[in-house]
């Protein structure tokens, strides 16, 4: 062992020994942060952390290096970042991390992570994993999802300010339609919101579920909110994401870090604290203390279980009376049934616009 290299420590998680290599590589150099202090965070998160994760097909957007000044994370189209999705259970994991078969839209099969105790947590965040990204779905109902989640995405020329009335009128609505939903920060600019419900419908169902929200939440808002896919049609408003509902796409969990500067974190919010935050107040170091002062305000996400027939008969009413039918999937996606063509609004033409 180099003599420069500081000893891998040893912490017990919840009753189980885990051990921490190189505690002392700094993670983010600006708040001067190690790799033992964001185990530590999320552990002092855990009932939060947990949470979030607890019986779900889970990728980790893995950081070894940690985050610095231009560090990118691969793509699909360039693998030479300093970042990476885990999809699959990395080699070497310890027998007590449990997997999960999940199937992505190509149709191939993978063994995920399936976090079942707080440990698994903190191997992963071992492994350089500062955001969670589980699946809307829990074993053995992989098939089902459990979970919507609305994705207020601020637009160039808007920011988290702009989510705020657009947030209050989307809890309006879900009250409407007795539903009930539970913001947090995404760690950046925009704003989630998990509306739980029973595990009975197909990925298809929830993405049209919140296509319909989006497009009602539209007609209310027209001017500060879109659901336009093309960004060119988007304006400054807050687009409602509706393709964060499709197979194989996820959302970073709640108290999920940050790749920036600060290392801020996806907080979980009282509706009624939405007009006086900013994403920069949670952050690492002020996040475990407010965990502790008012617990995981996202516990209710695991309990509670509602019907999506109101936002599913939304839908098939904007396809009878408004004609409003499938919007475009993610382009990496196989061609969808009813789908229009995925072509840009500027790229029209008679030879690339059609209906087959």
């Amino acid at each position: 062992m180099s003599p420069s290299r500081t000893p891998a420590v040893e912490i017990d998680v919840a009753g189980r020994p885990v051990r921490v290599t190189s505690p002392d590589r700094v993670m983010f150099a600006g708040p001067g942060l190690t790799k033992l202090d964001l185990v530590q965070y999320f552990v002092s998160v855990g009932d939060g952390i947990l949470g979030a994760l607890k019986d779900r097909p889970t990728t980790l957007e893995r950081w070894p290096k940690g985050w610095f000044e231009g560090a990118t994370l691969s793509t699909r189209m360039d693998n030479q970042g300093d970042a990476f999705y885990s999809k699959r259970v990395p080699k070497g994991a310890p027998d007590w991390v449990e997997n999960v078969t999940i199937t992505f839209p190509s149709g191939r099969t993978a063994e995920e992570v399936c976090p079942t105790e707080l440990a698994v947590v903190a191997w992963a965040s071992n492994l350089g994993t500062l955001r969670f990204h589980p699946w809307p779905v829990r074993r053995p109902e992989t098939e089902q999802p459990d979970q919507l989640r609305v994705d207020l995405d601020p637009q160039p020329g808007t920011d988290f300010r702009d989510t705020v009335p657009v947030a209050a009128e989307l809890r309006n609505l879900l009250s409407e339609l007795g539903l009930e939903g539970h913001p947090k920060t995404s760690g950046g600019r925009g704003l989630h919101v998990y509306i739980p419900i029973a595990p009975r419908w197909s990925f298809v169902d929830a993405r049209h579920a919140v296509i319909a929200l989006g497009r009602a939440l539209e007609r209310r808002m027209p001017d500060q909110v879109t659901t336009a896919w093309w960004k060119e049609e988007r304006g400054e408003r807050i687009f409602i994401d509706f393709n964060q509902m499709a197979r194989d796409r996820t959302i970073a969990s709640a108290y999920s870090i940050r790749p920036n500067a600060r290392a801020t974190v996806s907080a979980p919010l009282r509706w009624d604290e939405i007009p006086d935050v900013t994403p920069e107040d949670f952050d690492v170091t002020t996040m475990p203390a407010r965990f502790a002062e008012v617990g995981d305000l996202h516990a209710a996400v695991a309990q509670q279980a509602f019907d999506l027939d109101p936002l599913l008969e939304l839908w098939e009413k904007d396809l009878a009376d408004r004609g409003l039918g499938e919007m475009p999937y993610p382009p990496d996606y196989p061609k969808m049934p009813g789908e229009p063509p995925r072509v840009q609004p500027s790229k029209k033409n008679p030879a690339n616009w059609t209906d087959e």
